[in-house]
């Protein structure tokens, strides 16, 4: 998968949990960007779908991204403290917790599978896949990406035989996508580690967090980005499956923040009562807190209440627009132009 060859060097995120649609996919790629299907919390027989339908729809090259396994270093009995803690939740809503388990999200079928449907690019998200995943995948014509949060972890990546890391901010929405989740480590802002990075590995990048406009485009790209990875920028154009009540908070002035209140892993969301009340309670626990606040997050959703439901959202969230994703895709591209233009303008001509 060449990045520069791309007509307009957007990708998009994958946005697993709802959000990722085949047509968004498809819309993305008519406007010269490169889409993605989200893997993650489907069965395989429902991403083989997903890729069936986004065929009919698009010739166009794509991506899947898969879960990489996570840790297993779980704490059942802070799991358990935790559910109890959700019990004035559920009966709000009128249901319950859910069994929390510790899985790795079909990994091996999903492989089968992208071994089997070869898509362009498989990435991972929340590890790196051992070498040999890496040299099949290769084998299958897939290329390889891999989501990375620090320079140590991005020299990892490439001495698995990544071909391209998403280099993903501090400001970014949705999940923390490194190999790790401790209490406590040193985070990155995007342009910070995408200057470090580019220095460690040698190896194409893409941008990803808080990109939400053109000039954000121009900025990434000039910092060494061969593309820049877009999500919440996407989520109010009619292709994506965001839910209403979670699109008009989106389109509000709040601020957000990392949370491992429903998901036991941390990620960015938009700040609201689910997250104040229960962050500092949450362990570290992924997948097993995900399952456990699954069916309050169902009933919310169904309510229309966007108070417990996980918002992922970026930082600049507010800057996202409801146009069709396409035109979406075309503007970023065509602003990044636009500010590039200016910059060099204002740098002048060094001959002079």
């Amino acid at each position: 998968m060449d990045l520069r060859a791309l007509k307009a060097p957007i990708v998009q995120a994958p946005l697993a949990g709802g959000a990722s649609t085949p047509q968004l996919t498809a819309a993305v790629a008519s406007a010269g960007g490169f889409g993605f299907l989200a893997a993650g919390y489907k069965t395989a027989e429902a991403v083989a779908g997903d890729i069936r339908e986004l065929r009919a729809l698009s010739d166009a090259p794509f991506g899947v991204n898969v879960f990489a396994p996570p840790a297993t270093n779980v704490d059942p009995a802070a799991v358990a403290a935790y559910a109890a803690s959700l019990a004035t939740d559920a009966r709000h809503y009128g249901t319950h917790t859910g069994e929390p388990r510790h899985d790795d999200d079909h990994f091996a079928d999903k492989l089968e599978l992208m071994v089997a449907e070869r898509p362009a690019v498989v990435s991972f998200t929340f590890g790196c896949p051992e070498a040999l995943v890496v040299t099949r995948l290769h084998e299958a014509g897939c290329d390889v990406w891999v989501t990375i949060t620090s320079p140590d972890e991005s020299e990892l990546a490439a001495a698995a035989g990544a071909d391209a890391l998403v280099v993903q901010g501090l400001e970014a929405g949705g999940h923390r996508g490194g190999f790790s989740d401790p209490p406590q480590y040193e985070e990155f802002g995007l342009l910070s580690l995408l200057r470090l990075v580019a220095q460690c590995v040698p190896v194409r990048l893409v941008a990803s967090g808080g990109i939400g406009d053109g000039a954000a485009v121009a900025a990434v790209l000039a910092a060494g980005a061969d593309a820049a990875q877009v999500g919440t920028a996407l989520m109010l154009s009619p292709e994506a499956g965001t839910p209403l009540a979670y699109r008009e908070a989106l389109k509000q002035e709040r601020a957000t923040s990392l949370t491992r209140a429903f998901s036991g892993r941390r990620a960015r969301g938009i700040v609201n009562r689910f997250m104040v009340e229960h962050d500092a309670g949450a362990p570290v626990a992924y997948p097993d807190v995900h399952y456990v606040t699954t069916p309050i997050r169902a009933a919310a959703r169904e309510a229309g209440d966007a108070e417990a439901i996980n918002l992922w959202a970026g930082q600049t969230h507010t800057l996202a627009v409801e146009k069709p994703a396409a035109e979406i895709v075309r503007r970023l591209t065509e602003d990044a132009r636009a500010s590039v233009a200016e910059a060099a303008e204002r740098l002048g001509d060094s001959r002079s």
